[in-house]
């Protein structure tokens, strides 16, 4: 094929949608990467490339990134400077995107460790939140990250971008019914915790943290529901000295899985 030189050419129109659009990445199981590393990334972690997009520019920049996935993607075409800059969802694009199928689509999304610790969120509305969260934990070595279905989409660019790859390397799961995920990893013997903003709630410096954990955060202005606070066995609160009420999403959930991972 040509150098797609068009917007208005099928191929552009797809990864337009699937950049900008959650609906029609839920439906078409398919997620789009743009930049050299996060493609580089999917390939590593096992992700199918449907399609690469490259400009003349991008490979030139990066032609061993390139070569890589031109092997490893189904179908490569080059584009025009203007229509990757249409499709790139920062200010200086690389020139390089993929079309991606959705790793828990592919057979491959892994499971539930026995003795694993979990971090559940729910109704994670900001992207940066999200992607942050999931970088922290894949570096500090959680087991996985279970997610209500009003999170904000794993797969959109902002979390991808955030995440720094953490969304292909870690274990991370969508669970229908919260509260009854929750409940269930209770029954089958973990340790479930609400993080609340809540002074009678068990200090997170004195939570017996141990092997088989999962530790809830809620949305970043209303927290958890009720009815996952009581999904939970005991409530746990990150104690603070100063003014503020609260903390970002992502900080407390950093400061929570610090302390799940240092306990050994």
């Amino acid at each position: 094929m040509d150098k797609i030189t068009s917007r208005e050419n099928p191929l552009i129109k797809r990864a337009v949608k699937l950049a900008t659009s959650s609906k029609h990445r839920r439906a078409e199981e398919c997620f789009f990467v743009e930049g050299a590393r996060l493609c580089l990334d999917a390939v590593r972690s096992g992700t199918p490339i449907e399609l690469l997009l490259y400009t003349r520019r991008g490979s030139d920049r990066y032609p061993e990134a390139v070569e890589t996935l031109r092997e490893a993607a189904a179908k490569s075409v080059e584009v025009d400077e203007k229509i990757m800059a249409t499709l790139a969802d920062t200010e200086t694009p690389q020139g390089i995107a993929c079309l991606c199928k959705m790793l828990d689509k592919i057979g491959g999304a892994g499971t539930i460790k026995k003795n694993g610790r979990y971090l559940a969120l729910e109704n994670i509305q900001d992207p940066a939140n999200l992607g942050t969260t999931l970088r922290t934990a894949e570096a500090l070595g959680i087991d996985g990250v279970l997610l209500s279905r009003g999170c904000c989409d794993r797969y959109s660019p902002k979390v991808l971008r955030g995440s720094m790859g953490a969304v292909f390397r870690l274990f991370i799961k969508e669970e229908e019914e919260f509260p009854a995920a929750l409940r269930r990893m209770g029954q089958e013997g973990f340790c479930t915790y609400a993080a609340v903003p809540a002074a009678d709630a068990v200090p997170v410096t004195a939570a017996q943290f141990g092997p088989k954990t999962v530790v809830a955060v809620g949305n970043e202005g209303n927290g958890l529901t009720e009815t996952a606070v009581a999904a939970c066995a005991a409530r746990v609160t990150i104690p603070m000295l100063g003014r503020a009420e609260s903390l970002n999403a992502a900080t407390a959930a950093a400061i929570l899985m610090w302390e799940m991972m240092r306990r050994g």
